[in-house]
């Protein structure tokens, strides 16, 4: 029913296969358009996406240190904690 697609990366310029396993897994996701981008492309482009992502810091709820966290604290809200603290309370709910 598929056969193999050569396309074109946007970004890069240099062909690549549209594999028929892909698009069948494409079609039963009712995707609509083929990928614009090779797989290294896109890798990279979502690495850039996360590494640009502004954050903020504040002081933890738990233990007092500094917070880094994707979103701008505000004195209001719930309380944030540091990567550490944050991970051992996801332990305990587990």
């Amino acid at each position: 029913m598929y056969e193999d697609k050569t396309l074109i990366c946007k970004d890069c310029g240099k062909e690549f296969i549209f594999t028929a396993g892909e698009q069948e897994f494409y079609a039963s996701k009712n995707f609509e358009n083929e990928p614009l981008r090779c797989k290294s492309c896109r890798i990279a482009r979502k690495n850039n996406a996360r590494n640009s992502r502004e954050t903020f810091t504040g002081i933890c709820a738990a233990c007092g240190g500094e917070a880094v966290v994707p979103f701008k604290p505000r004195d209001d809200s719930r309380p944030i904690y540091c990567s550490e603290c944050f991970a051992k309370m996801k332990e305990k709910q587990n």
